[in-house]
């Protein structure tokens, strides 16, 4: 699984070397904390998936890495069967959205310590 490095001013995702083969990417990912959006953890990562696989490895269900497609842009997916992932949501990034299965992650949601926003209040008639 990668491994997610939070820093103060950034957000480092390091593949492992397999990862990095399926998705067909050399590099790390690395996001400004200040572009990201939302983060949340969904106990199944297949129905974030949207638009097609491009380039990347994907064997439905139990297996997706790399790059997808939309025609909003692009997402970054390393998913592996059925198990917590974390969707990062991001602004002016490579990515529009990350999504990773991590067996850590409520700790890493509570290390990135983003701001809560209030709900909005009941409008009253």
């Amino acid at each position: 699984m990668a491994s997610l490095s939070v820093h103060s001013d950034r957000l480092e995702i390091h593949l492992t070397r397999t990862e990095r083969t399926l998705a067909l990417r050399r590099d790390s990912i690395v996001v400004q904390r200040e572009n990201i959006r939302s983060v949340i953890i969904t106990e199944d990562p297949w129905i974030w998936l949207r638009g097609i696989r491009s380039p990347g490895s994907m064997i439905p269900l139990v297996l997706a890495a790399g790059t997808w497609k939309f025609h909003g842009g692009k997402d970054f997916v390393s998913i592996k069967r059925h198990r917590p992932a974390v969707v990062i949501d991001l602004v002016d990034e490579e990515f529009a959205r990350v999504i990773l299965t991590s067996q850590h992650a409520a700790d890493f949601v509570d290390s990135l310590k983003l701001p809560v926003e209030p709900m909005p209040a009941e409008p009253t008639c």
